[in-house]
């Protein structure tokens, strides 16, 4: 099959509200990769694409969707931070959904991807897949949006709210909200929810926002710029902030073939690398990095407005939240949207035992024998991170404790 056929192509969209999340056959076709008759091709297309691009000499070629969660790959990208450090790159593909990416990543077609952080443990221990997290992308960037009447969690009781994936940060802090609420979330095979229930649907955000201002969904749980755009475009209102329920999460990493950093270690430390000086040149340029992102840049990497990209990198934003008492906890001092790349061994540690208590479709057997200390060694590399910290004088470039270690904080 041609690299560009119609499973892999790049997206091109005209919306200003675009976006990639998974609809219901997506879904199936991204459960699929699990079974040998499927997975089996790829792996051996990756393998072959693999053994033609020997050496550190390979162009980065990423994957991504438009979204804030690519950032770092995508300002490295446009600042020239690979070339930089070495490398060629290729212009990074955009693709429609979460399944399309992960066929192409699987497939050895894209070697440097963003990936759910709980997608990362479905692909790896799931689908058996040899990939490893080298890097968070960002912290927090995701929030509740509510339609504009909705004042409280609780009020979402007999609704439906949508969610972009069932495996994604999203899913699991929004069912913590609601059983802190006393609220059951139920997703498929049911009919309309019960006053104490809240049907759970799988939307891309491409159309969250549109579902909303037709009323055909009460609100949904996504990553940035979506609920940035139901604010511009008025049909919507955050509730809560991700961050605000899990203090300085994860959402979306950077995914390396196992092959990779095991052929061309060199190579993996260069990505790093350029990837992490992209997220520290990006703290301190939150309106240059919008400009560059936008649909107005010259890169044209999303199809977002410079203004509701900007309504998300600011840094003074976050303040007017905490005064209205969307942010409950205003000492931990957050951004809607930060930048910081080591992987915390406790942040998956308890996002396996997140997982295991959250309501998920499809086949997560695999959840029950997984150890959270074991997922926490196995699935994250953090050499070329530590490396990439001590490049740019350390942990405290990003305000990290300087033993790489914290305890997390979850508070609904």
């Amino acid at each position: 099959m041609d690299r560009d056929s119609q499973a892999t192509r790049p997206h091109v969209c005209a919306s200003p509200d675009c976006g990639c999340g998974l609809t219901r056959r997506d879904f199936l076709r991204f459960s699929a990769l699990a079974t040998a008759g499927v997975a089996a091709p790829l792996l051996r297309a990756g393998d072959a694409f693999a053994q033609n691009r020997r050496g550190d000499d390979v162009p980065v070629n990423i994957g991504y969707l438009p979204i804030t969660d690519a950032s770092p790959l995508l300002i490295a990208h446009a600042r020239k931070l690979f070339e930089a450090e070495g490398l060629r790159t290729e212009k990074p593909r955009l693709f429609r959904s979460w399944a399309q990416i992960v066929e192409a990543f699987v497939a050895g077609q894209v070697n440097v991807i963003h990936l759910l952080s709980p997608a990362t443990l479905w692909v790896r221990y799931g689908t058996r897949f040899p990939a490893k997290v080298v890097a968070w992308n960002h912290m927090n960037g995701s929030g509740l949006t509510v339609a504009p009447d909705i004042r409280t969690v609780a009020e979402l009781g007999g609704k439906t709210v949508a969610v972009p994936f069932w495996y994604s940060i999203h899913n699991i802090l929004l069912q913590k909200l609601l059983n802190a609420n006393g609220l059951t979330p139920v997703t498929t095979g049911r009919g309309d929810p019960g006053p104490k229930e809240v049907k759970l649907v799988v939307l891309p955000p491409a159309e969250m926002v549109s579902a909303l201002a037709g009323k055909s969904i009460a609100g949904y749980i996504v990553a940035e710029p979506f609920n940035a755009a139901a604010e511009v475009n008025q049909v919507g209102k955050v509730l809560r902030f991700s961050g605000d329920v899990w203090k300085d999460h994860a959402c979306c990493v950077t995914f390396l073939a196992e092959r990779d950093i095991a052929e061309r270690p060199e190579w993996a430390q260069r990505v790093t690398s350029a990837i992490v000086k992209a997220q520290h040149w990006t703290r301190s340029n939150q309106l240059e990095a919008a400009k560059l992102l936008s649909s107005s840049g010259e890169g044209r990497y999303t199809p977002h407005p410079v203004d509701t990209l900007a309504k998300v990198f600011s840094t003074t934003d976050y303040a007017g939240y905490e005064a209205s008492g969307v942010v409950r906890h205003k000492g931990w001092q957050q951004r809607r949207i930060d930048f910081q790349p080591y992987p915390f061994p406790s942040y998956t540690e308890e996002l396996v035992r997140s997982l295991a208590s959250t309501r998920l479709e499809g086949d997560s057997g695999f959840l029950k024998t997984l150890d959270p200390a074991f997922a926490a060694r196995d699935l994250v590399d953090d050499r070329f991170v530590r490396v990439a910290l001590d490049q740019l004088g350390g942990p405290q470039a990003f305000g990290l404790p300087a033993d790489l270690r914290r305890r997390e904080t979850v508070d609904v």
